[in-house]
């Protein structure tokens, strides 16, 4: 074998055969981790929520409990307890937030916390090439949210991808704890409730997923106690406000149909009621089909509720299959996405784009046109509409792709 072939033999290896898997993206973690080094050392910071962040922090140190009373330079807190007590920790380490340099590169270790994650995520699920974790790093607004912005949003995407692992593996307790974590940074994390709904029932039945619901709130309620003692609704109005409505000029989704329609209730509650159709049309024709269909599933699962509802296991694909769908669904259909909210799925697009049967060069031209939409800024009618058509085929590819996983 020349040594050219040779070369060839090993190439073809790590890039498509699934033992190699983690030599690959162990080049990749490595690679990224440099490259974030260089981002934090020679792209400039760029001040947007983290001073708000450390001040809102400061109120609560000095022993403000009220949540409607604390507040900072870009407006009160909206978040739930556990951003508070993880700032609580950056807060002590950066010198009160000061020390901009040593937060970048904590968020840096997150960060590359964040892509292991998914690697794993890939790994577990399976029937995804090698070479598509090449596409991971690739992400210019993703690296921006990390490293120059320090939003929020990368903890809550940290814990909740830890606890799709968690549910991968069979670790359901575990990862319950590790999703209400994720729940107490950021409510962004309820658009994955359905698939987590789903994949207990399915899994353990109806008295177990009752129990995991109990667990979910009754963990977020222990890290809030301080503050529902104080003025429970105060607390809940802020930090699971779902009436929101977010201004129209930051909005990177929905531009094309006007500031006027875009802020009216009538829009919100045709949004609504989009995203629950879609779920509803996953779970009752996609989700369920290879066990039967819902029906089969529900009378199952309500007749013998203390056991699983699921004859056939619940696949570390079909886990992050239904899970990552869900979210898809939820950003299709949410009034307003901000920039920072790319984290929430950026990670995703690939394994999506795998679950659908599109041609190669059609799921990388899909996440192409996403990542453009997220780059461009501010966005535009035109920025707009590519991301929402992006989305919706990616989407309908999963309908008619894989939306239960390939294994």
């Amino acid at each position: 074998m020349t040594m050219f072939a040779s070369l060839r033999h090993y190439a073809r290896l790590l890039l498509l055969d699934s033992r190699y898997f983690w030599w690959l993206a162990s080049f990749v973690i490595l690679g990224d981790f440099l490259f974030s080094q260089l981002i934090i050392r020679f792209v400039p910071y760029t001040e947007i929520d983290w001073e708000t962040y450390m001040v809102q922090t400061d109120v609560y140190l000095k022993g403000e409990l009220d949540y409607s009373r604390i507040t900072g330079p870009t407006g009160p807190l909206v978040y739930p307890a556990g951003h508070l007590h993880i700032h609580r920790i950056l807060h002590a380490l950066t010198d009160a937030g000061k020390n901009i340099p040593l937060a970048q590169q904590i968020y840096g270790v997150l960060y590359i916390v964040s892509l292991t994650l998914t690697c794993t995520i890939y790994w577990l699920a399976g029937g995804i090439p090698n070479w598509v974790v090449l596409l991971l790093p690739l992400s210019k607004r993703l690296h921006s949210i990390y490293f120059l912005r320090l939003f929020n949003d990368c903890w809550a995407v940290a814990f909740v991808q830890a606890a799709v692992v968690a549910y991968q593996t069979g670790y359901d307790d575990i990862g319950t704890l590790l999703f209400s974590a994720a729940l107490s940074v950021k409510m962004s994390i309820l658009l994955y409730v359905p698939a987590l709904l789903v994949c207990l029932f399915m899994r353990n039945g109806l008295l177990a997923t009752l129990r995991h619901a109990i667990t979910l709130v009754a963990s977020n309620a222990l890290l809030a106690l301080p503050f529902l003692e104080e003025d429970y609704w105060a607390y809940l109005r802020s930090a699971f406000d779902l009436s929101r409505v977010f201004l129209y000029k930051w909005t990177v989704n929905w531009r094309m149909v006007g500031e006027e329609t875009f802020l009216s209730p009538q829009w919100a509650t045709a949004l609504l009621l989009g995203h629950i159709s879609f779920l509803a049309a996953f779970g009752l024709f996609v989700w369920f089909k290879k066990d039967g269909g819902v029906w089969t599933v529900l009378r199952r699962g309500l007749m013998k509720p203390d056991l699983p509802a699921s004859f056939a296991p619940v696949t570390a694909d079909y886990v992050a299959t239904v899970f990552f769908t869900s979210n898809l669904i939820g950003i299709i259909f949410a009034r307003s996405l901000h920039y920072q909210f790319y984290s929430w799925y950026a990670q995703q697009l690939p394994f999506l784009a795998w679950r659908t049967r599109y041609p190669v060069l059609a799921k990388i031209a899909l996440i192409a046109g996403i990542e453009y939409s997220w780059n461009v800024f501010p966005s535009t009618f035109l920025s707009s509409t590519v991301l929402l058509v992006a989305n919706a085929l990616l989407l309908a590819g999963m309908w008619t792709g894989y939306p239960g996983g390939i294994q």
